[in-house]
């Protein structure tokens, strides 16, 4: 596989081959200032930054999808069974890396169109998301659009990401927001899961609208 390709196959970041190629691509041009910017935001003591996945469009992107926090998977530490990947990334580990993948694909999203990140950006060893979080990270994620000049649309994945929309408004973008790929969502409401790829793909709709 060339190493700029996207993987065939779900949770490809298992494989610490995988991830080192990976790693060497964040040397690549589009991956420049957003590099500067999770260094920026690692100085944030007691917490752990991951990459942004240089697989993604990183600064030539048109749409963002935000996230809420990143999990175990995305730090080089993961879990006692399993070593995660230092990456925010649609090929984690994870049964809701795999669902993201697979219903970007469902939607027609061009990869390489996306970046993906966390409306808390960093890992503290918790999946708990306080007030502070969402208010300092929303703050974050704004700081972030400014670095993306081809962007164009937010979409809001998940209740608490959504919490980051006013801290945007001022932006100029468009906003769609859809429910979370994560396994528990889909089992405590299928059919609002289900929907998750035409939201996706009625916001990759209007990238392609005229501006």
């Amino acid at each position: 596989m060339d190493d700029t390709e996207e993987p065939e196959a779900p949770q490809a970041l298992r494989d610490p081959a995988t991830r080192a190629r990976r790693r060497e691509l964040l040397d690549a041009r589009h991956m420049w200032a957003l590099n500067e910017y999770v260094a920026g935001l690692r100085k944030r003591p007691g917490v752990e930054v991951p990459d942004f996945d240089p697989l993604d469009g990183g600064v030539d992107a048109t749409i963002l999808f935000l996230f809420e926090k990143p999990g175990p998977m995305t730090s080089t530490t993961g879990t006692q069974t399993r070593t995660g990947s230092g990456f925010i990334s649609r090929d984690n580990d994870d049964l809701t890396a795999k669902n993201t993948l697979m219903l970007m694909r469902k939607a027609g999203i061009p990869r390489e169109s996306t970046v993906t990140w966390n409306a808390v950006p960093w890992w503290d060893g918790t999946t708990k998301v306080t007030a502070a979080d969402l208010r300092e990270g929303a703050e974050e994620t704004k700081r972030l659009t400014k670095l993306l000049p081809k962007l164009r649309v937010v979409v809001f994945v998940g209740k608490k990401a959504l919490r980051a929309r006013p801290h945007l408004e001022d932006t100029g973008l468009a906003f769609f927001s859809s429910f979370h790929p994560s396994p528990k969502v889909r089992a405590k409401w299928p059919d609002k899961w289900c929907e998750i790829p035409s939201v996706w793909a009625e916001a990759w709709a209007r990238i392609k609208e005229p501006e």
